[in-house]
C-alpha cells in the first residue's frame, strides 16, 4: 500500500501534458534569451543596495568573499537545476521536479512555497523601483502628492501608485508573449549591464589601498536571537557565529543570497523554450556564472572607493562616487537601478505565474488557471490574477521586513531540487538525461548542507513567518489540493500504467 500523499507523477506524463492544446504554452525561447533573463533577474537590488549593509555591518570589504560563498552555493544548486530543467523541461521549476521524486504533498510544499517567494520578490523590488523612482523625479524638480507614495514606499494610508502601475504594466506584457518579454529584457539587462561595467571601469580610478585594511574586520559577536544558527552552533562546536571575521562573511553570504535569487526562474520556462535538452543549463549556468564575476567586482570597487563604515546603506554605489567628487556617476547609477529592477520585476512576475499555472493544470490549484490564451499561448489568468495581486501587495503594504522570506523560500527549493536530483537518478535511472550533475550524490548532499548552513543564518522570525505559511499551506493542501488533484482521480496516468512509486524507498 502507498499513501496517496506522496504519490508521484511520471516524468513521461508530465511531458505529455505540455502538449495538450489548451495547456501547452508556446516554445520561442533560445540559450541567449535564458542567459539574458537570468542575467535580467540577477543583477538587481542585490548589487545596486545589499553591498552597503553587509559590508558595514557584517563583513567589511570581505564583501566580496560573502559574494562568492553565496555564488557557490548558488552553483551547487544551478547543477541540479539544470539536470532537472533539461531532462523534464515543463513548467514549475522545483514543484515540478519534486511532483516526480518526491510525490504530491512535497511537491504542495514547495510550490506554495515558490509562490511566496515569487509573489514576495516581485512586490519588494518593486517597492525599491518606485523608490528609485521618486528620488530621479526629485531630483528634476517634480514631486507626487504625498498620497500616492513616498521615496521609501508605501506607508500609512498612502498608495504607492508607481510601484503598483509598474507591476501592472509588466502584467500586459507577460500576456502578450514570452517572445516580446525577452526582446523587452534584452534591451534593459544591456543599459542595466552597461551601468555596471561603467561602476567597475570608472571606480577602478577611484580605489584607495587604505580601504581594504582590515580586509577582514575583527570578529564581534551576533547579537543573541538575531541569528538562529548560534545557539545551535555554540552547542555543538563551542563557537559562534558572528559579524565580520571568518564567520561575519557566511552571515553576509547568508544576506547577499539575495542578489542571486533569480537563476531558478530560469528553470520555469523550460516548457516554453526550443531546445531545453541543450539550451537549459547554458542559460542557468551562464548567467550564474556571468553575473558572480560582476558582483565580485562591484564589491571589492565599491569599498576600494570608500571605507566600509563610511557606506551608504540605502544608495552605496552611488554614493560611493558622490563621496569622491563625481555625482554625475551618482545620477547614472540611480538611473541604471531604475531601468534594471524594471526587468527583475518583470521575471519574478514570469517565474510567479508559471508555477501557479503548473500547479493549476495539475489540479491542486482551480484548473480554470491552466488554460492558456488562444492567440498568444500564454497562461493570462493566472498571470492577470497575479499580478493584480501583487500590485495592490506593492502599494500598500511595507515590506521590507518580509524580504527575508524570500531567501528563505529559494534556499528551500534548492535543497528540494537537490534531494530529487538523488531520488530521481534512484528511482529512474532509465531517464534519458541530457546534462548530468557529477559526482551525484556528492554534489546535491553538499547543496543541500550549503543551503541549510545560510536558511540557519537567517533570523529566527523569519523562521517563524515561514512556518506560518507554510502552516496555511497544508490547510489549502488538505481542503482542496488533496481532493481534486488529477491524480487523485486517475487523471494524467497512462491506460495500463499504475502511478509510480509512492515516494523515497518505496517498493
Amino acid at each position: 500500500m502507498t499513501s496517496p500523499l506522496f504519490r508521484t507523477k511520471n516524468v513521461e506524463q508530465s511531458i505529455l501534458d505540455t502538449e495538450e492544446p489548451e495547456h501547452a504554452l508556446k516554445k520561442s525561447l533560445s540559450a541567449l534569451d535564458l542567459t539574458v533573463f537570468g542575467v535580467g533577474v540577477i543583477i538587481g537590488t542585490g548589487i545596486f543596495v545589499l553591498t552597503g549593509t553587509v559590508a558595514k555591518n557584517n563583513a567589511g570589504p570581505a564583501v566580496a568573499l560573502a559574494f562568492l560563498v553565496a555564488g557557490v552555493v548558488c552553483a551547487l544548486a544551478a547543477i541540479c537545476y539544470a539536470e532537472f530543467a533539461s531532462t523534464v523541461p515543463v513548467a514549475g521549476s522545483a514543484y515540478t521536479f519534486s511532483y516526480a521524486s518526491l510525490g504530491e504533498l512535497p511537491a504542495w510544499i514547495i510550490g506554495w512555497d515558490l509562490v511566496l517567494e515569487f509573489a514576495l520578490g516581485t512586490a519588494v523590488v518593486a517597492v525599491g523601483w518606485s523608490g528609485y523612482i521618486h528620488s530621479l523625479l526629485d531630483n528634476a524638480g517634480w514631486r507626487l502628492p504625498a498620497a500616492l507614495g513616498t521615496r521609501d514606499g508605501a506607508e500609512g494610508i498612502g498608495f504607492d501608485i508607481l510601484a503598483a502601475a509598474l507591476v501592472l504594466v509588466l502584467t500586459c506584457i507577460l500576456v502578450l508573449g514570452m517572445k516580446l518579454s525577452a526582446r523587452v529584457t534584452s534591451i534593459v539587462v544591456a543599459i542595466k549591464v552597461t551601468v555596471v561595467l561603467v561602476v567597475i571601469v570608472a571606480g577602478a580610478f577611484f580605489i584607495t589601498a587604505d580601504n581594504y585594511d582590515p580586509f577582514v574586520p575583527q570578529a564581534q559577536p551576533v547579537p543573541a536571537g538575531d541569528n538562529l544558527a548560534a545557539p545551535l552552533i555554540q552547542l555543538m562546536f563551542g563557537w559562534a557565529p558572528a559579524n565580520f571575521g571568518v564567520m561575519g562573511v557566511f552571515t553576509a553570504a547568508s544576506v547577499v543570497f539575495f542578489a542571486f535569487i533569480g537563476f531558478d526562474i530560469v528553470a520555469t520556462a523550460a516548457e516554453e523554450t526550443r531546445n531545453p535538452q541543450r539550451d537549459m543549463p547554458r542559460g542557468i549556468l551562464g548567467s550564474l556564472f556571468i553575473c558572480t564575476v560582476l558582483y565580485v567586482a562591484v564589491s571589492l570597487v565599491v569599498t576600494g572607493m570608500q571605507k566600509y563604515t563610511r557606506l551608504s546603506v540605502d544608495a552605496p554605489l552611488a554614493d560611493a562616487f558622490k563621496a569622491t567628487g563625481h555625482p554625475w556617476f551618482a545620477g547614472f547609477i540611480s538611473f541604471g537601478a531604475a531601468v534594471g529592477l524594471t526587468v527583475v520585476c518583470m521575471i519574478l512576475l514570469l517565474g510567479q505565474t508559471r508555477v501557479f499555472f503548473a500547479m493549476s493544470r495539475d489540479g491542486l490549484l482551480p484548473r480554470f488557471f491552466s488554460r492558456v490564451h488562444p492567440r498568444f499561448k500564454t497562461p493570462h489568468r493566472p498571470t492577470i490574477l497575479l499580478g493584480v495581486v501583487i500590485a495592490v501587495l506593492a502599494g500598500f503594504t511595507p515590506l521590507n521586513e518580509l524580504a527575508a522570506l524570500v531567501n528563505i523560500g529559494t534556499l528551500f527549493a534548492f535543497v528540494i531540487v537537490a534531494t530529487s536530483v538523488i531520488i530521481l537518478r534512484r528511482t529512474r535511472p532509465d531517464l534519458h538525461r541530457a546534462f548530468r550533475a557529477p559526482l551525484v550524490p556528492f554534489l546535491p548532499i553538499l547543496s543541500i548542507a550549503a543551503s541549510l548552513w545560510l536558511m540557519l543564518n537567517l533570523p529566527a522570525e523569519t523562521w517563524l513567518r515561514f512556518a506560518v505559511w507554510m502552516a496555511l499551506g497544508f490547510v489549502v493542501y488538505f481542503l482542496y489540493g488533496r481532493h481534486h488533484s488529477r491524480l487523485s482521480r486517475g487523471a494524467g496516468v497512462r491506460p495500463g500504467e499504475p502511478l509510480e512509486p509512492s515516494g523515497p524507498g518505496s517498493p
